[in-house]
């Protein structure tokens, strides 16, 4: 099982410039209006991650109850993936889906 360091904090995108407020139910680790997050983690939450390239969301894959938004990043070409947020752009997620 990953460690998870809890992360919940404001932040401006890197990718639309949008103010983004935290979650306030889990850690934030994306925008919720252009879905793109940052490749800062090696471990969930330990911002120990050198790579710092933006993730670009490529697709969405069923997980649970909820779905996975699937990240490749644009410096070093690695997936990632990451829980949606109740607030993501839902326009956003299900043109997503269209990709997997």
């Amino acid at each position: 099982m990953k460690k998870f360091n809890m992360i919940d904090e404001n932040f401006i995108c890197l990718n639309c410039g949008k103010n983004v407020s935290k979650l306030n139910y889990t850690a934030r680790d994306h925008c919720p209006y252009c879905l793109y997050s940052l490749h800062v983690d090696i471990l969930p939450g330990d911002r120990q991650n050198t790579c710092q390239g933006l993730l670009k969301p490529i697709g969405i894959e069923k997980y649970r109850d909820t779905y996975k938004i699937i990240y490749k990043c644009n410096n070093c070409h690695q997936i990632h993936k990451n829980i949606m947020a109740n607030d993501d752009d839902i326009n956003l997620i299900i043109e997503l889906s269209k990709n997997y």
